[in-house]
């Protein structure tokens, strides 16, 4: 299958080793470029893509604004700007992942890969100050996590496996259910919480007290 990928920087140069990059790879096609987020919008309603490559900082409309607005594509935040308040920002608007420009090229195809797939990826220490984030958030309310309208016990005890960073296997192996099972379950998840992928449901799992930084990891 080809994944179907925009571009969205608007420094010409990052596009254009992106697309050298890509040129080579039979699996990858790029469909269309965009220099600001309001271009990506329009671009994405007009050919499809599976993914957008995204930058945070562009004229006209910021990659978080643009992200907000799709909702027919994965879109993979792709930044110089390796900061908390982006990297929260750009996963509440939806964005299926996050990488800084400075990861190995390959790292960034594997990425697209990945997110095409429906995954979510966070590049390595990200985590870890996401967790961080919630952590610096005042303590929640002494007592049981707050209730989820619809969410049964053990689709509960899934949400905060899944906050603690594990997959579905390991879920399965936790919970002792198979792994269909536990598939089932974080996509029962995911339509009651109107979560668009995982990583929205690792932000769910931390607002709602279910994990914190001690139970990170997986």
């Amino acid at each position: 299958m080809t994944i179907r990928i925009v571009l969205a920087d608007d420094q010409p140069l990052v596009r254009a080793g992106l697309r050298v990059l890509m040129a080579d790879t039979p699996d990858l096609e790029i469909v269309g470029e965009a220099g600001t987020g309001a271009e990506a919008v329009a671009l994405v309603e007009e050919r499809g893509p599976d993914v957008v490559v995204m930058d945070i900082r562009m004229p006209d409309m910021d990659g978080i604004e643009a992200t907000r607005r799709i909702t027919t594509a994965h879109v993979l935040m792709l930044t110089t700007f390796d900061d908390d308040e982006y990297v929260y920002g750009s996963l509440r608007a939806g964005a299926s992942g996050f990488l800084v420009k400075d990861m190995a090229l390959e790292e960034i195809l594997a990425a697209i890969r990945v997110v095409a797939n429906g995954e979510a990826l966070i590049a390595p220490g990200v985590t870890k100050r996401l967790i961080e984030e919630f952590a610096a958030r005042p303590e929640p309310a002494p007592g049981p996590p707050p209730s989820v309208e619809g969410v049964t016990e053990r689709e509960r005890e899934v949400l905060t496996l899944v906050g603690r960073g594990l997959s579905n296997q390991e879920i399965a192996g936790e919970l002792f259910i198979s792994v269909a099972t536990a598939k089932a379950h974080v996509a029962r998840l995911l339509a009651k919480l109107g979560a668009r992928d995982r990583v929205q449901l690792v932000i769910t799992a931390y607002e709602l007290g279910l994990v914190g930084p001690s139970a990170g990891g997986g």
